[in-house]
């Protein structure tokens, strides 16, 4: 599933983007600071693809945000909306009721409400989660589990299926092999606890979420996110 998410303010929309990957971590995520930039990503990706669903900030440099969103629904007709603002304004309202959006957020973003905004649109969408039971399940188990050790093999044994089989259903319904999954979801979590807990040390990080040693930690989150746990933490924190 491609998503994208519109707002001018970097630090917001590496948050948000954060956010987002933290609860669907299988989901495609673009990001654009300017109105021009979101729909020249959509044009091109009407090439190949669509956005099922967009976050988008209303107060842009140069283009309001309500024109960039009617532009994209001219796009991408059943593309899906969450408008994010700074403004509670009834003619915002207003306007985003017109274009059918399907919530809109005030900053700052409270997690638990943008959580409920995503699960609104995969109620309206289901075919974007389509996942069997058991996959849902396997995938529960990893967001309650993620910091012991986790294994498959172990996995399927306590649901009573073939861990072969199991392992090829998860890649086919999810697009990432398990242990991939895992390992991208603790990072995502190191990512807040980073954020949210600056005097931990960089050891602790990497045993709240799972890992075994702080230099399988380090290395694995440098090649996901392209800098150290301690880049990360100092470029992140003020």
């Amino acid at each position: 599933m491609n998503i994208l998410i519109l707002d001018d303010e970097p630090l917001e929309l590496e948050q948000l983007e954060f956010l987002v990957h933290l609860h669907f971590p299988t989901w495609k995520i673009y990001k654009a600071i300017y109105g021009t930039e979101a729909i020249e990503l959509a044009q091109s990706m009407l090439e190949k693809d669509s956005f099922q669903l967009a976050l988008m900030d209303i107060k842009l440099p140069g283009r309001n945000g309500l024109e960039v969103a009617a532009k994209m629904k001219s796009l991408m007709p059943d593309l899906e909306i969450i408008i994010i603002s700074a403004f509670q304004n009834f003619d915002y309202a207003k306007q985003s009721i017109h274009l059918k959006v399907l919530d809109y957020l005030v900053k700052p973003v409270i997690e638990r409400e943008l959580v409920e905004a995503l699960q609104t649109f995969l109620k309206t969408r289901p075919e974007y989660e389509n996942y069997t039971e058991v996959v849902r399940s396997v995938i529960q188990v990893v967001k309650e589990q993620y910091k012991e050790p986790l294994r498959l093999a172990l996995i399927a044994e306590s649901f009573h299926i073939n861990v072969s089989y199991l392992s090829r259903l998860f890649r086919e319904e999810v697009g990432v092999n398990f242990s991939d999954f895992l390992l991208n979801y603790r990072i995502e979590n190191a990512k807040k606890l980073l954020i949210q807990n600056r005097n931990w040390s960089i050891l602790r990080v990497a045993e709240e979420c799972g890992f075994n040693s702080q230099h399988y930690f380090s290395n694995a989150f440098k090649k996901i996110v392209r800098c150290t746990p301690k880049e990360y933490r100092n470029r992140k924190v003020v």
